[in-house]
């Protein structure tokens, strides 16, 4: 590769180590953070322990289609909601959403909570709609 080219093009390079770093520094954060993600198929062996699956999705979504056996309760009303999570702090949450964007933010304040073992449905409902796997409508 010439000088001359990464000179005339040194924007291109910029963009390309700025897409780098993004994709080795959201991993590393993800791990500092303490979250942990479990895709659909992985699920089995997580929650082969005593579990519970939160799903943070909108009633409306919720009653679309869930995880059976899981507890609804939304992003917003977790903060207010976390007694009645008290008393599952020993044991295996998993927090489910639509996508997984608002999985993200609700494991992390389980965590901050005392929460010990807290995993991330990785691409949410959409993920395990596509396995194949189980739903329950309401």
């Amino acid at each position: 590769m010439s000088v001359e080219f990464i000179v005339n093009n040194w924007y291109l390079f910029v963009a390309l180590i700025v897409v780098l770093g993004l994709l080795v520094l959201d991993p590393l954060r993800q791990q500092a953070s303490g979250l942990k993600k479990v895709s659909p198929l992985e699920m089995p062996q997580v929650t082969r322990t005593d579990s519970v699956i939160l799903d943070v999705s909108e009633p409306v979504d919720y009653k679309k289609g869930h995880i059976p056996n899981s507890v609804n309760m939304t992003l917003k009303s977790m903060q207010a909601g976390l007694g009645k999570l008290e008393k599952q702090k020993k044991k295996t949450v998993i927090v489910v959403c639509q996508a997984g964007n608002k999985a993200q933010p609700a494991a992390k304040m389980l965590i901050k909570n005392g929460f010990e073992k807290v995993y991330v449905l990785s691409g949410g409902m959409m993920a395990w709609r596509k396995e194949n796997l189980p739903v329950v409508k309401s």
